[in-house]
C-alpha cells in the first residue's frame, strides 16, 4: 500500500517540525511548505491525502488557500486540517465556511493530532470508495450537489431524469446512494424509485429524494416505494452532507456487523467441525497424519497454480476435512486391518455425500463442499459418488484427488507398506488423464521437484480452524 501524503504549511519551521514528530507513527511521507501561496502551488502540482496548515501567514493566509483548493475540481476531495492558535468560535466558523474538514488549536496538537488524522484520513479513505448518483432534470442543482459531496471526497455521477437514471445503473459500477428528484420530464422521481426498488440488483441501494413539493402525501408515497430520507428544497448543503455521511456510514456498520455475525458464526461452526475431526481422528489414528498431509500437499499446489490467499485458505481447509464424511462410517469397516469385501467398499465410497452434507449447512463453507463431495471423482467418469468426468469436477477437488492419491500410496496401512516414492510418481503418471487430471499432476510434479527448503511450507496447522 503507498504511503500516505501529507502536506504541512506553515510559516514556522519549527511548528512544522512538531507536526512532523506526531506524525511519525503513521506510514506517510510529508512535504513542507512555509506560506498559503507555496502551499497552494505545491497542492496542485501533486496528489495528498490530507493538507495540514495554519491560520495566519505571510501573503496567503490559510483560510484563503482552503478556499481556493475547494473551489478547485482537482483539489475539493482532498482533506484539510487546520491548526491555529486562533481557536474562538467565530475562528472555527471561518475555516469550516471554507472548506476545512476539522480545526485544531495548537494547545490541542499534543493530544489530539494523530487522533484526528487517524479519523481523517480514514473517513476520507471511506468516502473516496463510495459513489453516489444524482438524478435531477436541473444543471444547477446537479452542480451544486455535486460540487459540496466531492468536496468530502463521493464519487459522483450524475443523470437528468429517471429514465437516464436506469441507463446510468445499467452502464455503471454499482452506485452506493441515489439522491433524486421527484418532478422530472421522462420518467419522475416515483417511477424511477419503484423500478429501482423493484430490480433484485438495485433494491438494496439506499435512496434519498429531494423535492420542492412539502406535502406530507408525496412523503409518504416515496417512502413507501423505499425511499430512505427525504429532503424538501431549498435546502442547506450542509444538511444533504450530513444526511448522506449519516446513511453511508450507518450502512457501514451494518456491513460490518454483518461481516461479525458471519465471522463468527464460521468460528462456531468451525469449532464443530473440529470436534468432528478430533472424534474421526480418535478412531482411526492414519486419518490424522493423513488429512493433515493431503491438506499441506493440496494448498501448496493451489498457491503453486496462482490462487489468492483466500482460495489457498479454502484448500488447506478442504484438505483437512475431505474425509469427515468417515464419521458416518462403521467401525467394522472403517479400521478393517483386512482389504475390503465390494460390499464394505461400497460403504466405504458413501463418505465424500455425507461429509459433504455435515458441511452443507455452513454458509461460510460453501466453497469448501464441492472439494469433499467430488475428491474421489475420476477424470474418466468411473469415480464416486456421482461418476462426473473432466473438468465438470471442481478444480480443488481435482488438486486434492493427487494429493490424496500420493499420500495414500506412500502411507503405510495395516494392509500393506507404503511404496516408495518413486513407484507412487511413476502410477500417478500412469493414471494421468484417466484417474487425475493431467494439469494437477502437472502441478504435482513440479512441487514435487522442489527442494524441501521451498515444498515443504510451513501451514498454520494448528490455526486452520482457529
Amino acid at each position: 500500500m503507498a504511503k500516505h501524503q501529507i502536506l504541512i504549511v506553515d510559516d514556522s519551521r519549527m511548528v512544522r517540525n512538531v507536526i512532523k514528530g506526531y506524525l511519525t507513527e503513521f506510514d506517510c511521507e510529508t512535504i513542507e511548505a512555509g506560506d498559503g501561496q507555496t502551499g497552494l502551488h505545491l497542492a496542485q502540482k501533486n496528489r495528498f491525502d490530507l493538507i495540514i496548515t495554519d491560520v495566519e501567514m505571510p501573503g496567503k493566509s490559510g483560510i484563503e488557500m482552503c478556499r481556493e483548493l475547494k473551489d478547485d475540481p482537482a483539489n475539493r476531495s482532498v482533506p484539510i486540517l487546520i491548526i491555529s492558535s486562533f481557536d474562538s468560535e467565530e475562528d472555527i466558523h471561518k475555516g469550516f465556511q471554507a472548506g476545512a474538514t476539522a480545526y485544531l488549536s495548537k494547545d490541542e496538537v499534543p493530544n489530539q493530532l494523530f487522533s484526528s488524522v487517524e479519523s481523517i484520513l480514514s473517513k476520507s479513505s471511506f468516502n473516496n470508495s463510495k459513489s453516489i448518483l444524482i438524478v435531477d432534470d436541473s444543471a444547477v442543482i446537479r452542480h451544486l450537489v455535486t460540487t459540496e459531496l466531492s468536496k468530502v471526497g463521493y464519487r459522483i455521477f450524475t443523470a437528468e431524469n429517471g429514465r437516464d437514471g436506469l441507463d446510468k445503473l445499467e452502464t455503471l459500477t454499482m452506485p452506493d446512494l441515489i439522491i433524486s428528484d421527484i418532478d422530472m420530464p421522462v420518467m419522475n422521481g416515483f417511477e424511477f424509485c419503484e423500478a429501482v426498488k423493484g430490480d433484485e440488483r438495485f433494491k438494496s441501494i439506499p435512496f434519498i429524494v429531494m423535492s420542492t413539493n412539502s406535502d406530507r402525501g408525496h412523503m409518504q408515497r416515496m417512502l413507501k416505494r423505499g425511499a430512505q430520507a427525504y429532503l424538501v428544497k431549498p435546502f442547506n448543503m450542509d444538511q444533504l452532507t450530513i444526511l448522506v455521511d449519516k446513511m453511508l456510514s450507518d450502512q457501514f456498520v451494518m456491513l460490518l456487523k454483518d461481516r461479525e455475525r458471519l465471522d463468527a458464526e464460521r468460528q462456531m461452526m468451525l469449532s464443530t467441525i473440529t470436534s468432528l475431526v478430533n472424534a474421526l481422528e480418535a478412531r482411526d489414528s492414519y486419518t490424522k497424519g493423513h488429512s493433515t498431509a493431503v491438506a499441506g500437499i493440496a494448498a501448496s499446489l493451489a498457491e503453486l497454480s496462482g490462487a489468492t490467499e483466500r482460495e489457498v485458505r479454502s484448500v488447506l481447509i478442504g484438505g483437512h476435512l475431505h474425509d469427515i464424511g468417515k464419521i458416518g462410517i462403521s467401525d467394522s469397516v472403517l479400521l478393517k486391518p483386512d482389504r475390503l469385501t465390494r460390499e464394505e467398499f461400497e460403504i466405504i465410497k458413501q463418505h465424500p455425500g455425507i461429509g459433504a452434507n455435515i458441511l452443507a449447512p455452513i454458509e461460510s463453507l460453501a466453497d469448501i463442499v464441492p472439494l469433499v463431495h467430488c475428491h474421489h471423482e475420476r477424470m474418466d467418469g468411473k469415480g464416486y459418488p456421482n461418476g462426473i468426468k473432466g473438468t465438470k469436477i471442481p478444480l480443488w477437488a481435482r488438486i486434492t484427488a493427487v494429493a490424496d492419491t500420493f499420500h495414500a500410496l506412500t502411507s503405510n496401512r495395516p494392509y500393506r507398506t507404503g511404496m516408495k516414492e518413486e513407484n507412487a510418481l511413476q502410477i500417478i503418471e500412469d493414471v494421468r488423464g484417466t484417474q487425475l487430471c493431467p494439469e494437477c499432476v502437472d502441478l504435482f510434479m513440479t512441487w514435487i521437484s522442489l527442494d524441501n527448503s521451498k515444498k515443504f511450507k510451513e501451514w498454520d496447522k494448528a490455526g486452520v480452524f482457529a
